[in-house]
């Protein structure tokens, strides 16, 4: 039992270290801010999960309860980060807005458009 633990064990961190290093080069390498929060949140939230998981499996019992704190907390916040993030980002002017399929956030906005040729993408 205790080689077949260590070995999803394993498998977990590793698999958790490889999701975190293709977040981190998405960050890097994606061309505007929502594409980069997609790298961000999605890659680096199931890292962040399986690195808790394969060390879930490797502590003792009593550490449950601070991982699994962690694991929820990590779940909880992602996404309301990546909703302001992604929203700030339109609202500056820093996403390419023909490159988006469909533009929901437009008609909520209604007027209230960022310029990208004033300094800091202020409002008209």
């Amino acid at each position: 039992m205790t080689v077949l633990r260590d070995t999803v064990a394993a498998c977990a961190l590793l698999a958790g270290a490889a999701f975190c290093l293709l977040a981190a080069i998405g960050v890097l390498r994606f061309p505007d801010p929502l594409c980069r929060l997609h790298a961000a949140a999605k890659a680096q939230t199931l890292g962040v999960l399986l690195v808790l998981l394969g060390t879930a499996l490797q502590v003792p019992v009593r550490y449950a309860v601070p991982l699994t704190l962690v694991a929820v907390f990590q779940l909880a916040t992602v996404p309301v980060v990546g909703q302001v993030v992604g929203r700030t980002a339109y609202r500056t002017g820093q996403v390419h807005r023909r490159a988006l399929v469909l533009d929901e956030l437009a008609d909520r906005l209604g007027g209230e458009r960022a310029d990208p040729g004033r300094p800091g993408g202020e409002r008209k």
